[in-house]
C-alpha cells in the first residue's frame, strides 16, 4: 500500500491572482520579506498497489487525466510505502 502525495502548482509562466492576494495580505500584515506567493493544490491518495512503479504510474494518470489541468499546471508526484 502506499500514499501518493501530489503537488500542483501553475506553471511559472502564468499568472496566479491568489498569489498576488495572498501576497497583499501577508504584506499589510507586515511580513515584509516576503517577495511572492504561489497557490496550489496538495492531495494525498491513498493506493491498494503493492508494486511501487505501478503505484507511480496509476497516480500521475490521475494527474494527468482529473488532477491538473496541463495547459496551466505542473505537478510532482512523492510516494511513500505504508508497509515498512
Amino acid at each position: 500500500m502506499y500514499l501518493a502525495r501530489v503537488y500542483v502548482t501553475l506553471k511559472p509562466t502564468v499568472n496566479d491572482p491568489q498569489g498576488i492576494t495572498v501576497l497583499g495580505g501577508l504584506k499589510s500584515l507586515g511580513f515584509e520579506t516576503v517577495t511572492e506567493v504561489r497557490v496550489g493544490k496538495f492531495l494525498e491518495i491513498r493506493l491498494n498497489e503493492a508494486d511501487r512503479k505501478r503505484a507511480e504510474s496509476e497516480a500521475k494518470e490521475m494527474c494527468d487525466r482529473l488532477l491538473a489541468n496541463p495547459v496551466i499546471e505542473q505537478y510532482s508526484v512523492e510516494l511513500v510505502d505504508l508497509t515498512e
